[in-house]
């Protein structure tokens, strides 16, 4: 067999120009991208995968594809992670080896958490290498083994193409997730006869798409529903990658029932509906919580209970059987034992509600559940602040819901996420916060993942003062590519929810938790990187300017000072119920 590397002089060889499939593995690799309809990729160049980037070059001139180079390989990754997100497609990011690799690691923990589709590539030395501690050689394969849904090394590139089908296939499939692919530098190199694989022409072993659902598990939930007197729909990102949006809407409008959904539900019910009660669970509404934990039967949909949302776990819903319907069989029955399991694609099994709810005749017997649910909404409200003193962190996205209704939201993680979570309402897919993993650092390199997929629509990253700069780099990215993000930074001079959990829990005691010491002027930062600053500390500015600020025509920066000591609430302590909330409203006048 044939091995050569690709230099300049085999480029000119008759050889290539007799058999035009006669490439390299790095152009096979990007051939394959293209086949798989990648038209943005997100990386940082490394001597490993200078091959691939080769290759990137060429792409880019032939004019389907466009590279976004990063200012770190974690911003890549979460980039990635933002474009999936918003666009519901597979995200791509490039590394190199060694740093490179391992730099993407907390990208791909956060979207393997929150279930994004991700294909991850990565450069790694050439196979002689492999194993000796060579210069940047770091073994990601196992490294992320535990973060990834199926990874590859790739020793022939003669399998490129049939392991990129397999890695789109998979990474978009079932319960989406991250994958990775590792191509030492000499597989990129060599000549090779390529044959393409088309997308889903290579199903892997052990994945089969299966529309199939137990008609009987089907019959068991509308029985349930029919016979329940207090129901609630509770919604999670799961319904959000199935796109279950409007078959969601109908079944709530065909059953009067209320809908409350977790952080990553966000987006996929109108929060301004009657039947909306918000986010439940720690940060939730009192309203959401008390509804929870007073129904009589609780639907699942997308969502898998996890202990932010249900506080101490024997007392979230104790009353209520409990309807679960995931795509994930690992899911069912893993924190809460359910009566009524619907293992398949969340918009398939609504779909199915529905249709069998449209040929019967249940008695709904809601309204007094729906009339206990509005009075808990008008006694308990989330807290309006007063027009007086400082600014309060929630002033700044009530305007945000004002001024920006239907824009692109990112968060970075902190109290600001959770003030966004509460009071901004947000339409499908719109909506675009680590909430597994809880990443600080994530929202601005998402909110440029999202720019790239929909350069003109409106993308707001809210960022706390601490978490904006674990990636604050990516501003140089923002600046050279001209990507018109507006960076929101509530600024309390603190790690904010660290102090809140340091108040509350240790007695007052702050360690390590104020960042007022060595803070950066952010407006000179900004505009070191050729950015838009604006800096507001008083109402009156607030009042005046921001709104011009978020219409300002390029990316900026804008940062608001506030309260340094205000905290997020409600508030359900750990290890307490989802109804023993501290710091929600009480509106006596309802009492």
């Amino acid at each position: 067999s044939k091995v050569t590397l690709a230099t300049t002089s085999l480029r000119e060889d008759d050889s290539d120009k007799k058999n035009p499939q006669w490439i390299t593995g790095a152009e096979a690799l990007m051939d394959s991208l293209k086949l798989h309809g990648v038209k943005v990729i997100f990386g940082y160049p490394g001597g490993a995968i200078l091959p691939i980037y080769d290759a990137v070059h060429k792409a880019e001139k032939e004019g389907w594809v466009k590279h976004y180079m990063v200012r770190h390989e974690q911003g890549g990754s979460h980039a990635a992670d933002g474009y999936a997100r918003a666009t519901g497609e597979v995200g791509v990011c490039f590394g190199t080896s060694g740093p490179g690799a391992t730099n993407l690691v907390t990208g791909i923990a956060t979207a393997q958490m929150d279930s994004v589709p991700l294909v991850v590539i990565t450069g790694q030395v050439p196979r002689p290498a492999i194993g000796t501690d060579a210069f940047q050689e770091t073994d990601i394969f196992g490294i992320t083994l535990p973060i990834v849904k199926h990874s590859w090394v790739i020793r022939d590139p003669s399998d490129i193409a049939k392991v990129v089908s397999q890695a789109f296939f998979i990474a978009s499939s079932g319960r989406p997730g991250p994958v990775l692919i590792d191509i030492p530098k000499d597989v990129g190199q060599e000549f090779f006869n390529y044959k393409c694989v088309l997308p889903g022409e290579l199903i892997p072993n052990g994945f089969k798409k299966n529309d199939d659902i137990d008609e009987t598990q089907i019959a068991a939930a509308i029985k349930l529903i029919g016979e329940s007197r207090r129901p609630l729909l509770y919604v999670g990102g799961g319904a959000v990658a199935s796109g279950a949006h409007e078959e969601l809407k109908t079944l709530s409008d065909n059953y009067q029932i209320p809908v409350t959904t977790t952080l990553m539900g966000k987006g996929i019910f109108d929060e301004k509906s009657k039947l909306s009660v918000g986010m439940l669970g720690m940060h939730g509404t009192a309203y959401a919580n008390f509804a929870v934990t007073e129904c009589d039967l609780l639907i699942a949909v997308g969502a898998r209970f996890d202990d932010r949302v249900t506080g101490k776990l024997d007392t979230f819903a104790p009353n209520a059987k409990v309807i679960h319907i995931d795509i994930d069989p690992a899911e069912v029955n893993k924190n809460r034992r359910v009566d009524v399991a619907i293992v398949a694609d969340v918009a398939i099994a609504l779909s199915k509600l529905n249709d069998k709810f449209s040929k019967l005749n249940h008695n709904f017997l809601t309204k007094d559940w729906l009339e206990k649910i509005d009075l808990w909404k008008k006694k308990h409200p989330l807290f309006i602040p007063p027009c007086e003193g400082e600014i309060y962190p929630q002033e700044i996205l009530i305007k945000v819901r004002e001024y920006s209704p239907d824009a692109f939201i990112t968060t970075d993680v902190g109290q600001h996420q959770m003030w966004a979570a509460q009071y901004l309402r947000n339409s499908p897919r719109r909506w675009i916060s680590s909430a597994g993993l809880g990443t600080m650092g994530f929202g601005l390199p998402a909110a440029m993942g999202v720019k790239t997929a929909f350069p003109n629509s409106e993308v707001i990253c809210i960022a706390g003062d601490a978490s904006i700069l674990m990636n604050i780099q990516e501003l140089g990215t923002l600046s050279h590519y001209g990507l018109n993000v507006k960076v929101v930074i509530v600024n309390n001079r603190w790690q904010g929810m660290v102090r809140q959990w340091q108040e509350s829990f240790y007695d007052e005691r702050y360690s390590a938790s104020d960042m007022s010491n060595g803070e950066p002027d952010f407006i000179k930062l900004a505009e070191s990187f050729g950015i838009k600053g604006f800096s507001f500390s008083s109402r009156k500015e607030l009042i005046n300017d921001f709104k011009s600020a978020l219409e300002f025509n390029g990316p900026a920066l804008i940062n608001i000072r506030v309260r340094r000591t205000e905290n997020c609430y409600p508030m359900v302590p750990p290890g307490k119920s989802n109804a023993q909330m501290v710091g929600y409203v009480d509106n006596k006048e309802f009492n």
